[in-house]
């Protein structure tokens, strides 16, 4: 178990590259190579049991967009179902925001440099979007945030798309290697996994960060309305089951001061305990017909930025 102080916190701002405190400066940036093998990566592919004793998703009765609608309004098309984008939160990605985007679809992560801001929209459109892809299939949302330095890279797990508040505190508890949080049930079975989850972590035990506030210090956040308002959104679990997610606040557990291989290494390993990569997505998303390319509008709307 670190001995490193540990805080994780809802964040109700949206996430830039100063949204993460940098701590513990002494930490060292190169780590043994064995420390970060992948063979522990293939045996927990194989494992079926992190689905169901690990983490959970809220389903039944959850309101959720669909896949397709995500596609369409990352195109600038307009969704079928209200409520799927808000012209107050721009969705609609360039040539190569749809490149990564495409990218972090088979692999479970999505690879940003920096913040991935657009200075042209005022916002990050490919994290919105990916957040949302996240929320429609029920998986967390792994983001691997790439420094220019590639020694201090940062990966960042939003658990907000599982739509299931009281659980984060026992997820991040076993992504931090504390041993005082159970699993989801008491069983033999569960707590196994969960130790399996935690020996896996243990290298990167050190680069662990500590984020804001914590979600018992107010019973509101405020976040963006459908018409681009701010609104109170109250912690109460009716708001998880009921708003879309670009109305929640993200919860993140994060690590930092990684090399670009630490990274991506820790990064893959998160992403298959948590089931995310998508065996049937494309490698390349097919333009839908009538698209046309947007005007460069700061705010709202359609227009590529």
């Amino acid at each position: 178990m670190s001995s490193l102080p540990l805080v994780v916190s809802f964040c109700a701002s949206k996430f830039t590259s100063t949204a993460i405190r940098r701590q513990h400066n002494y930490l060292p940036r190169q780590w043994p190579s064995s420390h970060f093998s992948t063979a522990s990566i293939t045996r927990l592919y194989h494992s079926d049991r992190t689905s169901t004793t690990f983490w959970r998703a809220r389903q039944g009765g959850c309101w959720r967009p669909d896949v397709s609608d995500v596609e369409r309004i990352s195109w600038g098309k307009p969704a079928k179902r209200k409520r799927t984008g808000s012209r107050g939160v721009p969705h609609r990605l360039n040539q190569e925001e749809r490149f990564l985007y495409d990218q972090a679809r088979q692999k479970g992560f999505l690879e940003v440099a920096g913040s991935a801001w657009r200075s042209q929209r005022r916002d990050a459109p490919l994290l919105n979007t990916y957040r949302s892809l996240c929320d429609a299939r029920g998986k967390v949302c792994i983001v691997l945030h790439k420094s220019n330095t590639g020694v201090e890279d940062e990966v960042v797990v939003d658990l907000s798309p599982l739509r299931f508040p009281e659980d984060f505190d026992r997820i991040e508890s076993i992504l931090h290697e504390d041993d005082k949080i159970p699993s989801l049930d008491n069983s033999d079975e569960n707590d196994s996994t969960s130790r399996e989850i935690q020996q896996l972590l243990k290298p990167y035990a050190e680069h662990v960060l500590a984020l804001n506030r914590d979600i018992e210090d107010e019973e509101e956040s405020t976040w963006i309305t459908e018409d681009g308002e701010s609104s109170k959104v109250s912690n109460d679990v009716d708001q998880w089951e009921n708003r879309p997610i670009y109305q929640l606040p993200p919860y993140y557990v994060s690590w930092g001061r990684l090399q670009r291989s630490n990274a991506k290494t820790l990064s893959k390993l998160l992403s298959v305990a948590f089931n995310v990569p998508d065996p049937k997505a494309a490698k390349k998303s097919l333009k839908p017909k009538g698209v046309k390319a947007g005007k460069s509008r700061r705010s709202g709307g359609y227009g590529i930025g």
